[in-house]
């Protein structure tokens, strides 16, 4: 039986708000790790440190194979939406040493 497009719409905006949600969660646990680390401390431009959890976030990944991924191929890069919230929860203080 085919949904009505009402129907799709709605789950739509449910799905997107526990996306919002999820993103927050873990916008907020890297906060607490780099605050931690001590990076709340350190004057920084928020590109530099978007790019430095870029970096940080390739390097795991590359240790972690994906179902189209051999374990060390390096491959992968931060989504932009997720990078914009990590760099969100960077004003707060994320860094590569955590």
């Amino acid at each position: 039986m085919k949904k009505p497009s009402s129907r799709i719409r709605e789950e739509i905006a449910k799905l997107q708000e526990q996306l919002k949600h999820a993103e927050t969660r873990e916008a907020e646990r890297i906060g607490r790790v780099a605050l931690r680390a001590g990076l709340g401390e350190i004057e920084i431009e928020e590109v530099d440190l978007q790019a430095a959890f870029e970096e940080l976030a390739k390097r795991f990944r590359a240790d972690q194979p994906g179902p189209n991924r051999r374990k060390g191929t390096g491959e992968g890069s931060a989504g932009s939406g997720q990078s914009e919230t990590v760099a969100s929860g960077a004003a707060s203080g994320i860094t590569p040493e955590a």
